[in-house]
C-alpha cells in the first residue's frame, strides 16, 4: 500500500517534454526526412510514415495524462514508453541500410586477417556441448532483462538520477542505430549462409551487393543442441531479428552502458549482472550474431557512447534549469 501511495502522489508537474521524449522526437524526425529522401527506392514508406505519426500520438498522450496527474507513475509510463519503442525504431534500421551495398565481406576479410580464422566459427567448436551452449544462450537472452533491471533500480532506488539514467539508455541506442542506417553489415549468421560455409572455410569472403535488401535467412544456430535459454534465443531471433546491426555490437556497447550505471547506482547490482554480462558478450559471436572485431567495437565504443549521451543529458538540463 505504501509503494502505491508512493507511486502516485502527485509531484511537482515539470513542463514541456523530458529529455528522453525529446530524443525520440529527434530521431523521429530525422529518420522521417530520410524516409522523404529515399522514398521511391523504399518497400513501404507509407507504413513507416504512419508508424512515426503513431508513435507521435502515443507520446502526446502519456504527455497528457502526465498533464492531467503528475506522478512517478505517469512518469514511469512517460520513460517506459519511449524505452519500449526500441522494439520498433531497431527492425526499422533495417528498411534503410538494405538499400545500401553489403559490407561483409570487407569485415569476414579483416577478421581473417587479424585472427588467421572466423572465431564465430572457431569459438562455438571449441563449447560444442550442452553446458557452454545454455550458459551462452543465457547471457544472450539476459539483454533485455538487463536493461529492464537497471532501469527500475534507478526508479526505485536513484529516483533523482532515473530520467538521466533511462535518457543514457535511449541515447545509446540511437547512436548505435544511425550508424546501422549507414553501415550495412549482416554478421556471420547472415552473411555465411548467404556466400556458403564451402566458401567461409576457403578464406573466399565475396561482395554479394544488394542481397540482403531481398534475403533475411540465418545460418543454423551452431550446436544445435536443445535447451531451454537455446530455445528463447532462436524464437526471439526468429520473430525479432534482421539482417542488420552488426558492427559495433549494440549487445556489447549496450551492456557494457549498463554494467557503467550499474556500477555507479549500488556496487551489489554490478556484481549480480556481472556474470551475464561475460556471458553475453561472449555470446555474440558463439552463436555468429557477430564478428570478434564487431564485439571489440562494441566495448571500446561504450565508454565514448555512455560520455556523449550523458554530455547531452547535461546540457539538456542545464537548459532546462536556464528557462525556469
Amino acid at each position: 500500500m505504501a509503494l502505491i501511495n508512493t507511486l502516485t502522489q502527485r509531484t511537482e508537474k515539470e513542463k514541456g517534454l523530458f529529455a528522453i521524449e525529446t530524443a525520440g522526437i529527434i530521431y523521429n524526425i530525422f529518420t522521417t526526412i530520410l524516409i522523404a529522401c529515399l522514398y521511391d527506392r523504399m518497400d513501404h514508406p507509407g507504413e513507416m510514415l504512419l508508424g512515426r505519426i503513431g508513435i507521435v500520438i502515443m507520446t502526446g498522450l502519456f504527455f497528457a495524462l502526465y498533464q492531467w496527474y503528475p506522478c512517478r507513475l505517469t512518469t514511469f509510463l512517460r520513460v517506459t514508453g519511449q524505452l519500449a519503442l526500441l522494439a520498433y525504431w531497431y527492425p526499422d534500421t533495417y528498411e534503410f541500410n538494405r538499400l545500401f551495398t553489403n559490407l561483409d565481406h570487407l569485415f569476414a576479410g579483416w577478421e581473417q586477417a587479424l585472427f588467421s580464422c572466423q572465431p564465430a566459427i572457431v569459438f562455438s567448436q571449441f563449447c560444442c556441448n550442452k553446458f557452454w551452449s545454455e550458459a551462452f544462450n543465457m547471457g544472450y537472452f539476459a539483454y533485455y532483462p538487463m536493461i529492464f533491471i537497471v532501469v527500475l533500480f534507478y526508479f526505485f532506488a536513484r529516483y533523482k538520477k532515473y530520467m538521466e539514467a533511462a535518457f543514457i539508455v535511449l541515447c545509446s541506442f540511437f547512436i548505435y542505430y544511425l550508424i546501422y542506417i549507414f553501415l550495412p553489415v549482416t554478421g556471420p549468421q547472415y552473411y555465411f549462409h548467404a556466400i556458403g560455409m564451402d566458401q567461409v572455410m576457403a578464406g573466399n569472403f565475396s561482395e554479394v551487393g544488394d542481397y540482403f535488401k531481398y534475403h533475411s535467412e540465418l545460418l543454423p544456430a551452431p550446436n544445435e543442441i536443445d535447451g531451454f535459454f537455446f530455445r528463447m534465443v532462436e524464437q526471439s531471433q526468429a520473430t525479432g531479428e534482421r539482417p542488420t546491426a552488426a558492427f559495433p555490437s549494440s549487445h556489447v556497447g549496450i551492456s557494457t552502458i549498463l554494467m557503467i550505471l550499474a556500477w555507479k547506482g549500488k556496487r551489489l547490482l554490478f556484481v549480480m549482472l556481472l556474470p551475464f554480462y561475460i556471458l553475453l558478450c561472449g555470446a555474440t559471436v558463439y552463436i555468429q550474431a557477430h564478428y570478434l572485431i564487431d564485439a571489440i567495437a562494441g566495448l571500446v565504443s561504450a565508454f565514448l557512447i555512455y560520455a556523449c549521451s550523458k554530455s547531452i543529458y547535461s546540457r539538456t538540463r542545464e537548459y532546462r534549469m536556464d528557462q525556469r
